[in-house]
């Protein structure tokens, strides 16, 4: 490990679980590097993901933002093409770019939203997209009818969170640079809306546990009763 890295875990007890608040302060102290650290949150959560009823997944709109600037691109057709410009669309999905990602796997954008029509057309390009996360699905609010909605939210700091194979969700909800109490509302923010996902069937504790941690830092525990 890193010089720096050893630093920024003295200011913390890796044993002790700090209020939502403490670990933010915690957190953000042990940004240390050039760059603008992301701040992450890993949570635990009691859930069989193998269960298709089980798999959390959603998207909530973060009061202050990610900090990360999204490239989206709008897959729609010629009639919405001018809205989609209009609302901040970095790129048109036309046949010509679905056919480029087919071939070339070419790919200059963070996330995608598409039209309902457009959709048997993307699917074609599922295989590419699919993978990397960025297949336009109506669980995350990337397809409907209201291009410039879509767009602007993503643009505003939407977000989307989803289980992985082992019941944890990873998802950023700010950058170091941002203060104390942005970072903390983005989290509840977050922590809310993952608790409004718990399923019916998930039986015993939901949330096993959660930390956070600045890209290049250690993990900061959180006390679960703070939550």
């Amino acid at each position: 490990m890193s010089k720096r890295f050893e630093e920024a875990k003295k200011k913390l007890n890796k044993d002790t679980a700090y209020s939502l608040e403490e670990a933010v302060t915690i957190c953000k102290g042990t940004a240390g590097t050039k760059f603008d650290e992301s701040v992450e949150l890993a949570m635990k959560l009691g859930v069989d993901p193998k269960q298709s009823d089980q798999q959390i997944r959603g998207t909530v709109i973060l009061p202050h933002g990610s900090g990360k600037t999204k490239r989206v691109a709008a897959f729609v057709e010629p009639a919405n093409e001018a809205a989609a410009k209009e609302a901040g669309a970095d790129i048109i999905g036309t046949e010509e770019v679905i056919n480029e990602i087919i071939q070339k796997g070419t790919i200059d954008f963070d996330v995608a939203v598409a039209t309902p029509s457009m959709m048997p057309k993307l699917a074609k390009a599922a295989r590419v997209l699919g993978p990397r996360g960025l297949m336009p699905n109506p669980k995350t609010d990337t397809v409907g009818p209201n291009v410039a909605k879509m767009i602007e939210e993503q643009k505003g700091g939407k977000i989307s969170f989803k289980t992985d194979a082992t019941s944890n969700v990873h998802v950023m909800f700010g950058k170091a640079s941002f203060d104390e109490p942005k970072l903390a509302d983005n989290l509840k923010t977050i922590v809310a809306a993952i608790k409004k996902a718990k399923p019916s069937s998930a039986k015993g504790i939901y949330i096993r546990s959660a930390s956070i941690s600045c890209t290049m830092g250690p993990g900061v525990k959180i006390d679960l009763a703070s939550l």
